[in-house]
């Protein structure tokens, strides 16, 4: 199990330094292209014209057992981001478990063995910065909803 968190580390390094651009287009609702270093997220939401800050993302794994933290901008206010991560979250199967809404709001999920927490602020181009962090949680299982 490390060996293949190592090559998927490596993998990722390798993608991160063959990189001309420190941001890449990602989508996620709407079914366009997803770059293909992002699109081995399929268990998290991105809204649409959201940038990956690549200087700033560290993620291990993929598909549904990746850890680690995506962080990216979209061209929305941070309420606009934080109303689309409580509708489109549930629609992947994530619990929420906390959520406050402030300068920086805090977001919670849980999802069979794993937790998420979502943080969103407000950037220096008035867009929003979000940071998701993905972790394994071995106390989720067993929990009903």
């Amino acid at each position: 199990m490390l060996k293949k968190y190592i090559l998927s580390l490596c993998f990722i390094l390798a993608v991160v330094a063959c990189s001309t651009e420190e941001r890449q287009p990602i989508t996620g609702m709407d079914g366009s292209a997803i770059p293909p270093a992002f699109a081995n997220f399929p268990d998290m939401p991105f809204p649409n014209q959201a940038y990956v800050d690549l200087g700033e993302t560290k993620a291990l794994g993929s598909g549904h057992n990746w850890i680690g933290s995506i962080v990216y901008t979209a061209p929305y206010t941070p309420s606009e981001v934080f109303d689309f991560y409580v509708s489109e979250m549930p629609k992947l199967g994530w619990i929420e478990v906390a959520t406050v809404r402030a300068r920086v709001s805090h977001m919670t999920y849980i999802k069979e063995r794993r937790a998420v927490q979502i943080l969103i602020e407000m950037d220096s181009s008035d867009s929003s910065m979000v940071t998701v962090t993905a972790i394994p949680n071995e106390n989720v299982v067993g929990r009903s909803k």
